[in-house]
């Protein structure tokens, strides 16, 4: 399908990144990625960064930039992002803890920072996690989220996996939303059992560990996309005709492969797939 555009998350290899920039992103061109998606800069300005893809004929999708960016730089921080030709800007982590505390004052500062970056020419989504799937009164957060912050203010920026991991169908929450999202992140991932809690350290209000299944005891491993318990195929159909453009590999940890093997691995079934 010659409309789907399929871009990495730099997060995937940012441990290459941290090792140099340029080879990295030559390498991610050669392997097949056309489209990149930031989640830190490694130092380098946005200047640097934009000749660098321009260089090797990349281009910037989106970034995965928190808040408190755009709270300490303002306008100044958006220029930054949009020197890198990214139209998308993508809250990547925003703690279960902060809606236990204030739901309303969380939903408050996405309309306002959502407001801030579209008037300045992004547009600002939302990367979910599994936690976001947990009820929080009659709804669940993320159902929330969509239905209290306007369209024209935030989107949903599906992390595929995460919906799976939390015991919904992916193409279920695509079917929703259609409509409300450019971008899907494609993830894949083995475990034991869906739904089993964070597969990374939580800490209660109180500063106390919540204990749940570690990642070994849940035998919960990311894959390269295709060879873990994701219907990928099912994913993209659906995603595109809920009116996706673009489609994220993101593996947030190798474990025995190098981490340009692995998302070689990712570009190549997908390949598969015609894309």
């Amino acid at each position: 399908m010659s409309n789907v555009k399929i871009g990495l998350q730099l997060y995937s290899v940012r441990d290459k990144m941290e090792q140099d920039v340029e080879a990295t992103l030559k390498a991610v061109k050669e392997i097949g990625y056309d489209y990149v998606e930031f989640a830190g800069y490694f130092g380098k300005s946005a200047e640097e960064l934009a000749a660098l893809l321009k260089k090797y004929d990349l281009t910037c999708v989106s970034v995965h930039q928190g808040l408190d960016f755009y709270e300490e730089k303002g306008v100044s921080g958006i220029e930054f992002v949009k020197t890198l030709g990214a139209r998308y800007s993508a809250i990547p982590w925003y703690s279960k803890d902060n809606y236990a505390k204030d739901l309303e004052g969380s939903l408050a500062l996405f309309t306002r920072m959502g407001k801030l970056l579209a008037d300045n020419g992004l547009e600002m989504l939302y990367h979910n996690h599994d936690f976001e799937l947990a009820k929080l009164g009659e709804k669940t957060i993320l159902d929330t989220i969509y239905t209290e912050v306007p369209a024209d203010l935030l989107n949903p920026e599906f992390d595929t996996c995460w919906v799976k991991y939390a015991g919904y169908e992916p193409c279920d929450y695509l079917r929703t939303y259609a409509g409300r999202y450019k971008i899907v992140h494609l993830k894949d991932f083995t475990c034991k059992q869906l739904g089993a809690g964070p597969v990374y350290a939580l800490i209660d209000k109180d500063g106390n560990e919540i204990k749940t299944p570690s990642r070994e005891e849940n035998e919960f491993f990311f894959r390269p996309v295709g060879s873990g318990i994701q219907d990928i195929p099912a994913i993209i159909e659906t995603a595109v005709a809920g009116g996706a453009e673009y489609f994220i590999v993101e593996q947030d940890q190798c474990y025995d492969q190098d981490s340009l093997d692995a998302v070689k691995q990712s570009r190549e079934y997908l390949r598969t797939l015609g894309y």
